[in-house]
Parts: structure tokens; C-alpha cells; sequence
């Protein structure tokens, strides 16, 4: 062999090996990332006449399982989705109360502990009309429940304005990504166009990808020039960059958080404030992509979960409430005793999708104890001669707090709810007042209990693919760390061939001179 073959075997394994070294340490690198794909350098060897004549460096491969890596975005979205709506509805949990702690003491009462409450006041109140205790006990009782009350439905809207505000910001961080995902994919376009290695650049992108998936459900499609189509899970296109749009590129510089998705927040959220589907402006704007609202289109991750707590859950749990608020202000007034009001002078009304006083949207924030009963507990009992007679709590005991009333104007109004009108309470409205409260609270914490479940199902299926994927895609570093040892090794033979070449070199040049 001559010596300028050996010399040209040696260099290219140089330049070689240092490519391997060097994707071997960004893979060791970057080995915790989120999203990064090990790399594998592309070495060959060149044959010229059937004689090897070095070896040469092509782009390094992504280790990647196109299928196993679209499932695991999928159920990012879904993990992320859940985990937001579970961290949400902990709010409710907490409030929701338990009957008994560890010790077996009362804790915090439950809507029905707190209306038995009530219930067991009028019965001491009927056992003894013309003690002024049980005149007080009968309005501590019922302050209790209103308070009750007041802060279910004060959490409901504080969670319902935390999704709204985790809508405004994720929206943000959707643009972020996806432009993003569109400024490298201009840059491996470019690349490939050269036929310089993109490897690098298609892991950065996949970091952003990652990213993108635990936000909202989406779908990436790649195109032979390198290009990265992303859809949401109907089907509808999100442009990454202005050309993806029809429109000329260099109208900001990517990435941003103002585009292509946009919407805004209201200072405060209030009940009678919801997202209209017939683009009309009811208080809460809708996400708009090219003037165009696709907020029914935008599914799964965390924003399509907020969206769903803003818009379902939060305003379902508020009609419920409302609606037994409207029925136990309806069914005492109806025994007589109209110990419960709506708050203010205003007769109480019955329309569904008016916000109280003047309907019932939002009457759980507003129902109070009547201050006449409060400033005077004897009219409790006070009969028309001025004595004092148990007729009035025996009243309240048999119709308002008896078995379950059928009459159309006492029964809880249990579908046609919220400021839409689209809000069900999901169980029968002729219930009486205990058998209301306690589906109230078990249709609540079936919710809670759901998500829950469904979140460790989802969980427990992530756990597996992200198990699968780090097997095709993640990097092992104790074999990484030992292909660098005997890369190292493998530089420094090729070194010393280089070397011992040149130094034959030399002694030929000194002999020819």
C-alpha cells in the first residue's frame, strides 16, 4: 500500500471518528431532554476500484419510531389535559366537605350535612316554639348553609376565571411552539437543499413538537422537503410560519406569542359571561386563527381541558347550585316561612338564563337569610294573634324539607340552565330538598372521581409508550459513554498511522536530498 493511500485512510478516519465523538457526546448531552431523539452517525467506507480508499461521513439518523412517537404526543395531550383539570377541580374537592373525619368528628360540612342542619333546627323549633335558642339556632343553621353556599359558588368562579386566564396564556406559549417548529423548518429546508446534515436541527424541532403536544392535541406531518404540517386532532391546519398561510414571510421575527392564534381575556369573569358559538360577543372571546373562531376545534392538553372547565364544567357545577338556591328560596317561601331570599327587593324569577336578581344565573352568590328573620327569630313562630305556635316549622318540616315535591312550580328547574341556555342539571328536579343537595354534591364528585380515574388509566399508558419510545429513541449513556472510549482509542491508532506516515515522508524527502 502506498503511503499516500495510508495517509488518506488515516485523515478520513480522523474526521470520521471525531463526527461520531462529537454525536456521541451531544446524545450523552443531552440524554434528559425532553423530546431529543438519539442520534447515530452515518459512517461508510469508499471503494474506488474495489479498493478501500477511506471512509466518509454522511448525515447522522434520528432513531425514531414514527408511530410510537405519534402515539406518545397523543397521549401527552391527554396526560396534560387531565392533570390540569384534576389540579383545577381540587379546588372543589376541598370545599365540597366530608361527613366524618379519621377521628369520627364532624369536619367540614357537606351541602346536605349543613341543610340537615337546618332541618334538625325546625324539629328542636317545634318541640319548643317560645324558646328564643331555637328561634336563633333555626337562622345560625340556615347562615351556615347560605355561607355554604356562597363558597361553592365563589370557587366555581374563581376556578372557571383560572381557566380562563391558563386560556389567554397558553395561547401564548401554542404560538410560541408552532412558530417555533416553523423557524426550523425553514432552516432543515435550507439544509437539505445543500445536502448538509439536519439531524441536529430535526431534534431541536422535536423538542418544540414535545412541547407543543402537552399544550393542545395535534397532529405533524412531515413533507419530503423537510417542511412540518401541523393539524389539530379534527383536521384543522395550524400554520407554523406566514407562507403556511398564503401570506409573505418577514412580518415578525419567529419565534412569537402573538401569532397565528389570538384571543383576549376579560379583567373579570363573571356568570352571565360565556363564549358564544354564533360569533355574537357575550364576554368571552373565542380563539381566533385568520379572523376565523376554531375554538370548538381545539382539543385535548391543557388548553383543551381549560376551555372545557371554562365553558362546561364550571358553568354546569354554577347551574346546579344556582338551581337549588332558586329551589330552596322557592319551597320555604311556598311553606310560608321565607327565610332564604335572592339578595335584594327583587321577586324572585324563574327565567334560567337572566343572571339573578332577575333570573338565576348567579342567584347562589346572592342568596341570603332574610333580615327580617335575622333582626326578629320569633316570627319563626309567630302566629296571627301575636303567640307563638309551631304550625310555621311543622309547615317547613312537611313541604319545604318533606318528600319530593311534584308540583311544576316547586320542582328544581333542571335543564335550559346558564347564560346559554345549554346547562342540565343531570338528575330530577322533583327531588326533595335533601335528595337535591346530595346529588348536587355526588354529580360534583363523580366528576372529580372520573377525571381521576381517567388520569391514572392515561397515566399508566404514557408511562408505558414513553418506555417503548426511550427504547427506539432515548439514549443509553453507559453505551454512549463506552463507544467514546473506544472512539477515543480508534482516533489515537489513526493519529499514529497519520503520523508514522508522515514521518516516512520525511525520511524519503531527506534521502532524496
Amino acid at each position: 500500500m502506498d503511503l499516500g493511500l495510508s495517509l488518506n485512510i488515516a485523515t478520513s478516519g480522523l474526521k470520521t471518528i471525531e463526527n461520531e465523538l462529537s454525536t456521541a457526546s451531544n446524545n450523552v448531552t443531552n440524554a434528559s431532554t425532553p423530546g431529543y431523539v438519539s442520534e447515530t452517525a452515518n459512517t461508510s467506507s469508499t471503494v474506488v476500484s474495489g479498493t478501500g480508499v477511506g471512509a466518509t461521513s454522511a448525515a447522522n439518523q434520528l432513531n425514531i419510531s414514527q408511530p410510537l412517537q405519534d402515539a406518545l404526543y397523543q397521549q401527552n395531550a391527554r396526560v396534560s389535559g387531565l392533570t390540569a383539570t384534576s389540579n383545577s377541580l381540587a379546588a372543589v374537592s376541598a370545599v365540597q366537605g366530608t361527613t366524618t373525619g379519621s377521628d369520627g368528628a364532624n369536619t367540614i360540612g357537606t351541602l346536605t350535612n349543613n341543610l340537615q342542619n337546618v332541618s334538625t333546627a325546625f324539629i328542636s323549633l317545634s318541640n319548643t316554639p317560645q324558646n328564643s335558642a331555637s328561634q336563633q339556632g333555626v337562622v345560625s343553621a340556615a347562615q351556615t348553609l347560605v355561607s355554604n353556599i356562597h363558597t361553592l359558588s365563589s370557587v366555581y368562579q374563581a376556578q372557571r376565571q383560572g381557566a380562563q386566564d391558563a386560556i389567554t396564556s397558553t395561547v401564548s406559549g401554542i404560538n410560541t411552539d408552532l412558530t417555533t417548529i416553523g423557524q426550523i423548518s425553514q432552516q432543515i429546508m435550507l439544509a437539505r437543499s445543500s445536502h448538509a446534515d439536519t439531524a441536529d436541527l430535526a431534534n431541536k424541532r422535536l423538542e418544540a413538537m414535545q412541547s407543543l403536544s402537552s399544550k393542545l392535541g395535534v397532529t405533524f406531518t412531515e413533507k419530503p422537503n423537510g417542511d412540518m404540517l401541523v393539524s389539530t386532532q379534527d383536521g384543522t391546519r395550524l400554520p407554523t410560519r406566514p407562507d403556511q398561510a398564503g401570506l409573505p414571510n418577514g412580518q415578525f421575527q419567529a419565534p412569537t406569542a402573538t401569532w397565528p392564534l389570538s384571543t383576549k381575556s376579560p379583567a373579570t369573569l363573571t356568570p352571565s359571561m360565556y363564549h358564544a358559538t354564533d360569533g355574537s360577543d357575550q364576554g368571552v372571546a373565542g380563539i381566533m386563527l385568520a379572523g376565523k373562531d376554531i375554538t370548538s376545534h381545539l382539543t385535548d392538553g391543557t388548553l383543551g381541558a381549560n376551555l372545557t372547565l371554562r365553558d362546561q364544567t364550571y358553568p354546569q357545577m354554577q347551574a346546579q347550585l344556582d338551581s337549588f338556591s332558586y329551589t330552596l328560596i322557592n319551597r320555604f317561601k311556598a311553606a310560608g316561612v321565607p327565610l332564604f331570599t335572592n339578595g335584594g327587593t327583587q321577586p324572585l324569577s324563574s327565567d334560567p338564563t337572566k343572571t339573578a336578581p332577575a333570573g338565576l344565573v348567579g342567584l347562589s352568590s346572592r342568596i341570603a337569610v332574610s333580615t327580617d328573620y335575622q333582626q326578629t327569630p320569633s316570627l319563626l313562630t309567630a302566629n296571627s294573634d301575636g303567640g307563638q305556635t309551631s304550625a310555621l316549622a311543622n309547615a317547613v318540616l312537611n313541604k319545604a324539607m318533606g318528600s319530593a315535591s311534584t308540583s311544576g312550580s316547586l320542582a328544581a328547574p333542571s335543564t335550559s340552565l346558564g347564560p346559554d341556555g345549554t346547562q342540565a342539571t343531570g338528575y330530577d328536579g322533583t327531588q326533595g330538598l335533601t335528595q337535591l343537595a346530595t346529588s348536587l354534591t355526588s354529580s360534583q364528585a363523580g366528576v372529580i372521581s372520573q377525571n381521576s380515574s381517567d388520569l391514572s388509566t392515561a397515566t399508566s399508558i404514557k408511562t408505558s409508550l414513553t418506555t417503548k419510545v426511550a427504547n427506539v429513541s432515548g439514549v443509553d449513556v453507559n453505551s454512549q459513554m463506552s463507544a467514546i472510549v473506544s472512539l477515543k482509542n480508534s482516533y489515537a491508532a489513526n493519529a499514529k498511522v497519520v503520523s508514522m506516515v508522515q514521518s516516512m515522508f520525511s525520511t524519503l524527502l531527506d534521502a532524496v536530498h
